[in-house]
């Protein structure tokens, strides 16, 4: 029995006040409609239709080919969105899930429990519920004695008992396809509002004497659904909160999970500890028994394993495994750490390979280098890659004393075992082994470098 979903999303959200289109708003890190779709592949087959129309050809670009998209134009109210998929959907499925791309928090699970539930059900649909104080404007959820739904009533035509209903629609259905669609074709026209609404299949299915299940969810933070920009961080505590919750059962620590904020698809190994304010973004993978923080920002950054970013700065870099960074250390985008390297206070790196085991000081930019390994490079330095026109290289040896304050002005190479002194200015190549000192350097003498034993 195959299950297939239709997503609406083409309402305007302009309580949100934004050009952005409200499902394309941001939650930990991607946009909300697409924590819906990743949820509705627990329960449903293929690509879903997305019926969009405020912004649709931004929803559009976004989605690219994990949906198939569909407009709606003009916008006549739910049910009309929803028959818009029609064309699309009929005759290629027996579940039909209904529900909308604002609320991103419902989870896989919940949208399989409704599927199950309905697979169960003689009548035509069921629908997701939930108890609340905070009506938040939902429908009221009226059931018969039996325990099936016999009504949804909108709030602004309930009565004040009706008003005091605890149970509210959350906005999730899943129908049986062959009754769905000549049952959006037979709802009528709102008389005050002149739209289509969703809701009123359930009045259909009653007067056929077919029963109407409802599953209720005991979850009410997993069905907020997003209209201001207050119901956005609601939403964002919440899946904040989930986020890291799974990291921690996975074995990471987080000394203060409220002050840790991480983004959907971060990965962390076990026994890395997270420490307070603490930002990892994007595409980010850090490996085992790492310390994080506090105060560290990273964006789609690989590290390795055994390494301590103290209060530094990374995004699209490589770290490898044992490397110490920080405080205030910033790697920009093409920086890769190799093993064991040692990172000062204020030094920033970018676009550069440090091999293993350099050891780079404080207050120092390396730019577009290449550094071999066991390099020292005293604090301060700098590599003078920018010409006001390009980017020149700079290559560096393994073995080699940079001292503190030099000057290496791009392009240029300095061979293995080659040392500058304090303040050097080196605007041509290092042969291996020398020593250059002054401004502009120049080579004094030949170094007798120590021969492993």
């Amino acid at each position: 029995m195959k299950t297939t979903a239709v997503l609406l999303a083409a309402g305007q959200g302009t309580r949100m006040k934004s050009d952005l289109p409200k499902v394309l708003h941001p939650l930990c890190g991607r946009p909300m409609i697409w924590h819906v779709i990743e949820s509705l592949k627990h329960a449903a087959a293929g690509k879903p239709v997305v019926v969009v129309g405020h912004g649709a050809e931004q929803v559009k670009a976004f989605l690219a080919e994990s949906a198939d998209c569909v407009v709606q134009e003009p916008q006549l109210g739910t049910a009309h969105a929803a028959l818009q998929a029609e064309s699309l959907v009929k005759g290629k499925a027996d579940y039909v899930i209904v529900t909308y791309a604002d609320m991103p928090l419902l989870r896989g699970e919940t949208f399989q429990r409704l599927v199950e539930t309905q697979r169960l059900n003689p009548g035509p649909l069921t629908l997701l519920t939930v108890i609340a104080d905070d009506p938040r404007g939902f429908g009221r959820i009226v059931r018969n004695a039996n325990g099936t739904v016999s009504a949804i009533v909108e709030e602004y035509v309930a009565t004040p008992e009706q008003r005091e209903i605890k149970e509210l629609n959350v906005g999730a259905y899943c129908f049986t396809a062959d009754w769905l669609w000549p049952a959006l074709h037979r709802i009528q026209k709102n008389p005050q509002k002149g739209e289509y609404y969703l809701t009123n299949v359930v009045e259909l299915a009653v007067k056929e004497n077919m029963p109407v299940q409802a599953v209720l969810h005991d979850d009410l933070i997993e069905t907020i659904g997003i209209n201001t920009r207050v119901h956005l961080a609601e939403a964002e505590a919440a899946m904040r909160a989930r986020l890291n919750l799974e990291h921690m059962l996975n074995g990471v620590t987080m000394t203060d999970p409220a002050s840790t904020y991480i983004e959907t698809g971060v990965m962390i190994g076990k026994d890395s500890v997270i420490m307070p304010n603490t930002y990892i973004h994007g595409e980010t993978i850090i490996g085992e028994r790492n310390a994080i923080g506090p105060n560290a920002i990273i964006r789609d950054t690989t590290i390795g394993n055994d390494c301590k970013i103290f209060a530094s700065v990374l995004e699209g870099a490589v770290v490898e495994d044992g490397v110490d960074m920080g405080p205030f250390a910033r790697l920009r985008k093409g920086a890769h750490l190799g093993k064991r390297v040692h990172m000062g206070n204020f030094g920033e790196v970018k676009d550069s390979y440090l091999a293993d085991d350099v050891k780079m000081g404080h207050f120092s930019y390396i730019g577009n280098a290449q550094i071999g390994p066991n390099t020292n490079i005293g604090a301060g330095t700098i590599t003078c890659n920018f010409d006001g026109e390009k980017k020149h290289p700079t290559e560096i040896g393994a073995d080699v004393f940079i001292g503190s304050d030099t000057m290496l002005v791009a392009p240029l190479k300095i061979g293995n075992g080659a040392k500058t002194g304090a303040g050097a200015v080196v605007t041509k190549n290092v042969a291996e082994d020398t020593l250059v000192v002054g401004m502009p350097a120049r080579a004094i003498r030949k170094i007798d470098r120590k021969k492993p034993a």
